[in-house]
């Protein structure tokens, strides 16, 4: 039954860590606690909400985005939260960039056991640069060998000393049995079903936690003059108080709160969802930013800032699309401004074509929940729209173009070819590609010959996509290595004729072309000279030498290659009154080009692309050894704006293969990589 009566307030919380600090068991325990699901699942057993696909149960870890909304109460009114569980593994690091461009709040999730990892830094990077207010959930605090005290610290070593504890937990590991809460100074204390009753501060932890409660109390009334006056006339604020100056200062990107609890046992989960609810801005809070274009005409890339009015202009956002072997497309979306209802008809202005809004719904993992209608700052979702890809905009604008701000760009590292299995893969393959990369924009398809490469962050992220090709768009392919795209050049300058004669009854087929090859300098592509003088190849057939050159040099030198750097000269020819034709000439040219290139000596040319690694500086001296072992040649070694080391440097495509696995198995997942082509030069070997 549809939702009639939605919470007043809503947010968004983005969950972001590194694989395995427990968001998705975090997200289970959430659900549960808040009655959405009758009981806990296991990321083991394959039974959670979040992680619903087929591939992520065969793995056991999340590869796309999630959501799964529910309603909390707290201080006697409902508020609505969508969880939005990203994936922790760097290939799919898409979904987490879509789930930031609409979270209210990015909730980094740590394992109290791993502390900070290359993960952690990570997330606390991608929300940063998305400007989304954080909030540190520590997580597995139940686990051997947890340490909260630990984590905290290396949370203020990576991220400096804005991070404030608001909780500390009462036993650590088997003995986690609640957490003392820092801004009422209260112990919440669980029972084995989740749920709480408050006690006293044990006095093994009095001292600490009245320390920290001081500490925390004087950073948050420094914030606010009132309450900074009354506090050295000796008034203390309230927890409520020092809630609503505290998430002043989040909002701002100024403090950090740290929480703790354990998603497996659910205990301080509910308090988690508390201070959410308490803290985080709300969907509403804050204005949505669109790139506004004038009348239609283009994107200028002029922003513009829509205030969140519910009785505004409808504007929504589409930041999502997946397709479902069920309904079709499903497209995630979340209000800026106004309220969609189901029948509503609105625009796309990003491209132009109009859509009628079906059946509303809010997602549950892989369940639809109902809803008749999506207010301001609330997420929500709908199938079978026909002309809105992801990252659209709907509004009711009758005319103009707009668009949402760019996600950042992240340029392919891993590729694979890919065969289609049957003829009827092959005529569908196009199609599916194109509906796959709608989904993931971080996949690219790219065209080479008669060859379809399918690029992407990692084998996983190639390997789970061509997974999805077959279960969810019925197209069967087998994979094969990309291969490096090599091309030749000429060594010198060559002459040679290009002759076609032919007599077989009625118009034969006549042209003869003189031609010579000159090399251009690198990067000169291609170039076409006519030097033919007194008509001896009439002008009508000099367009279709200049086409038979083309192909000809497109086609592979001696080395079975495309010869590139070549510029192309007609000097002279013959042709026939009767017999010649723009077929005969492009023949012509074509049989004349591969003389010249046989006599030409062509030079076999590798790509190579500029690399730019960052990671930690302990690591900079393995990754230059590594890199020195591929032939790279490196440009620069510096420090980046994180304290971090970033090396940049020139290495051939042959020994970028698999770089991005074995640059993460070399940092343990610590390392940033961006591959980017650049120029060709010759090969080593004896063709060069």
């Amino acid at each position: 039954m549809a939702e009639t009566s939605p919470a007043p307030t809503h947010r968004t919380v983005a969950l972001l860590g590194a694989m395995g600090s427990g968001k998705t068991t975090l997200a289970e325990a959430m659900l549960h606690r808040a009655g959405a699901i009758p009981r806990m699942g296991s990321v083991e057993q394959g039974t959670t909400v979040c992680d619903h696909e087929p591939e992520e149960v065969a793995r056991g870890a999340s590869l796309g985005l999630a959501l799964a909304w529910l309603t909390w109460t707290v201080g006697g009114a409902d508020q609505g939260v969508t969880i939005a569980d990203t994936p922790g593994h760097p290939d799919f690091v898409g979904a987490v960039d879509a789930a930031l461009s609409v979270a209210d709040v990015a909730a980094i999730v740590v394992s109290a056991v791993d502390g900070v990892t290359g993960g952690t830094r990570t997330a606390w990077a991608n929300a940063g640069a998305a400007g989304v207010p954080r909030i540190v959930v520590v997580t597995q605090e139940d686990r051997a060998r947890a340490d909260f005290r630990r984590t905290v610290d290396q949370l203020r070593d990576a991220f400096g000393p804005g991070l404030w504890p608001l909780e500390l937990p009462l036993g650590e590991e088997h003995a986690f049995r609640g957490v003392a809460d820092i801004l009422s100074e209260r112990a919440l204390v669980y029972e084995g079903d989740g749920r709480h009753h408050d006690e006293d501060v044990p006095d093994e932890l009095a001292a600490e936690e009245h320390r920290m409660h001081q500490e925390v109390t004087e950073e948050i009334v420094a914030r606010d003059d009132a309450q900074l006056e009354a506090y050295l006339d000796g008034e203390e604020p309230g927890a409520p108080e020092l809630e609503s100056t505290f998430a002043a200062a989040m909002a701002a990107g100024e403090a950090v709160p740290i929480v703790v609890c354990s998603g497996l046992t659910e205990t301080g989960v509910d308090h988690v969802l508390d201070l959410l609810c308490d803290l985080a801005p709300t969907g509403g809070a804050h204005d949505g930013r669109i790139l506004l274009g004038v009348d239609g005409e283009g994107l200028g890339g002029t922003e513009h800032r829509v205030a969140p009015q519910e009785n505004g202009d409808t504007l929504v956002h589409v930041f999502r699309t997946v397709a479902d072997p069920f309904v079709g497309q499903v497209a995630m979306f979340k209000v800026l401004s106004g309220v969609v209802r189901p029948g509503d008809r609105l625009r796309n202005a990003t491209t132009g074509g109009e859509e009628r809004i079906p059946a509303l719904f809010r997602l549950r993992g892989a369940e639809h929940v109902p809803a008749d209608a999506i207010r301001t700052g609330e997420v929500g979702a709908v199938a079978k729209l026909t002309a809105t890809p992801a990252r659209s905009l709907l509004w009711t604008r009758p005319q103009g173009a707009a668009r949402p701000t760019p996600l950042p760009a992240r340029a392919p590292v891993y590729a694979t070819t890919l065969e289609p299995v049957s003829q009827s893969d092959d005529a569908k393959l196009t199609t599916a590609l194109a509906r796959l990369t709608a989904e993931d924009p971080t996949l690219v398809v790219d065209r080479s010959g008669s060859l379809t490469i399918l690029r992407g962050l990692g084998d996983t992220h190639v390997a789970v996509a061509v997974e999805r090709l077959a279960r969810v768009l019925g197209v069967h392919v087998t994979t094969g290595a990309a291969p490096v795209a090599y091309r030749e050049t000429i060594a010198h300058t060559a002459q040679a004729e290009g002759k076609l004669k032919k007599q077989s009854g009625g118009h034969g087929q006549f042209a003869v072309v003189q031609l010579k090859l000159s090399p251009l300098p690198p990067g000169g592509g291609f170039a076409f000279v006519d030097s033919v003088v007194g008509g001896a190849v009439p002008r009508t057939y000099i367009p279709a030498v200049e086409r038979g050159a083309r192909e000809a040099l497109a086609a592979g030198g001696p080395l079975g290659h495309p010869v590139v750097d070549v510029q192309v000269e007609l000097l002279d020819g013959k042709a026939h009154s009767v017999d010649s034709s723009e077929m005969a000439f492009r023949t012509a040219a074509a049989l004349g080009v591969k003389a010249a290139l046989a006599d030409a000596h062509t030079v076999l040319l590798e790509p190579v692309s500029t690399v730019t690694v960052t990671v930690p500086t302990d690591l900079q001296g393995p990754v230059l050894t590594d890199l020195s072992g591929r032939r790279g040649r490196v440009h620069a070694s510096e420090s980046a704006d994180d304290g971090r080391a970033r090396v940049v440097a020139s290495v051939p495509d042959a020994e970028l293969d698999r770089y991005v696995l074995d640059l993460r198995a070399l940092t343990g997942g610590q390392a940033e990589l961006t591959i980017a082509p650049d120029h060709y030069e010759p090969a080593p070997g004896p063709h060069c």
